[in-house]
């Protein structure tokens, strides 16, 4: 369930911003996973396809950064790094 609210919350900063910026779609979602956000890349993938169906983020292109440094003071999050609209 956490994946499913992180997801969420996820996919209304990406649709906020294509929105603020007049974009039909999204082309591209930078992420960064922390270490202990109990993510694997393939994983984030999946969840990901799966909340942007029906959005303007559907099909986007994903590009995935995972941290191994679990001191980090973010480690135990997921951070959207940036976005490329389509106008």
């Amino acid at each position: 369930m956490h994946e499913a609210s992180l997801m969420k919350g996820l996919m209304r900063q990406v649709e906020a911003l294509a929105a603020a910026e007049g974009g039909r779609r999204v082309r591209h979602v930078a992420i960064w996973l922390g270490a202990l956000s109990h993510f694997s890349p393939e994983h984030f993938t999946a969840h990901f396809v799966a909340a942007a169906a029906g959005t303007r983020a559907q099909g986007a292109r994903l590009e995935i950064t995972l941290s191994d440094d679990p001191s980090h003071p973010a480690a135990q999050d997921v951070v959207l790094e940036s976005i490329e609209i389509e106008a």
